[in-house]
């Protein structure tokens, strides 16, 4: 049996839990608030990097503990729907992209696709349009049909938003949409030049494909979607709300495609 002194005792009593248990906990709180805020999406890494800016001293590796002891972690796989795009398109544009995806300013390159979200009213499609400079969706459109308007809607609201002034490269797949006379008279009238990933390469076009994972995996495989207004609400939030504002990247130095964009012409205005 242990001898311990009366005084030692009744300070335990008083006070169970060590100073390092105490800081946990306390430190847990904080990385609970990050992961709820990142909509249950965040790892260690991005929770980590919320951390640092609220002024939390702690290593990567004590977050990685603490997230796993509570067994909080991040979202991730997604298995693409099966299948192939047949057909001849109309018009082919050359790789001018080559998978150079760093770019050193905005409105230099856009990149642009579709998807598919599943609701029980039947397929909504997706058409998203990202800035290669920051990552940010600068244009989207969604409807019931895959047709060259759902295409052309996005890129209607990324020329809208951006208003370039000098010529953009927009790199697209070869599916029919991008490849209609209208897209590209389209791009001719607001002096955009077209792209195109090689045949059946998805590699050409690899950030719109990590762009629509993100999407599915943080949001929509955590839905259940009724009606297709359902859907476009909840898109909508994950891209404005989010993804675009607030979710930190690890291209652009753990920002958000905002905050780097907002960093980049900060630096330009003070040289």
């Amino acid at each position: 049996m242990m001898v311990v002194h009366p005084s030692g005792y009744y300070a335990w009593r008083s006070n169970p839990h060590s100073r390092r248990s105490i800081e946990d906990r306390l430190l847990l709180g904080h990385i609970k608030q990050s992961w709820l805020e990142s909509g249950a999406v965040y790892g260690y890494r991005k929770v980590h990097e919320d951390l640092r800016v609220l002024g939390e001293d702690c290593g990567h590796n004590r977050v990685y503990r603490l997230m796993r002891q509570a067994a909080i972690r991040s979202q991730t796989g997604y298995h693409r729907r099966p299948g192939h795009r047949g057909g001849v398109p109309a018009v082919i544009a050359p790789n001018r992209l080559q998978q150079q995806f760093d770019v050193a300013e905005p409105n230099r390159v856009w990149v642009t696709d579709i998807t598919y979200i599943r609701t029980h009213e039947g397929w909504l499609f997706l058409a998203a349009v990202l800035d290669l400079f920051s990552r940010q969706v600068v244009g989207w459109s969604m409807q019931s049909r895959m047709n060259k308007e759902l295409a052309l809607d996005a890129l209607l609201m990324a020329v809208w938003r951006r208003q370039p002034t000098e010529t953009v490269t927009v790199h697209s797949d070869q599916g029919s949409q991008f490849s209609s006379y209208d897209w590209q008279a389209f791009l001719k009238a607001h002096n955009l030049q077209a792209s195109m990933s090689r045949r059946g390469n998805c590699h050409d076009n690899a950030v719109a494909e990590s762009f629509f994972q993100l999407l599915k995996r943080e949001r929509i495989r955590r839905r259940v979607y009724s009606t297709r207004e359902e859907a476009k609400q909840d898109v909508f939030d994950y891209i404005e709300m989010f993804y675009n504002s607030r979710r930190r990247h690890g291209y652009n130095n753990h920002l958000s495609p905002v905050d780097y964009e907002k960093q980049y012409f900060e630096r330009l205005a003070s040289v």
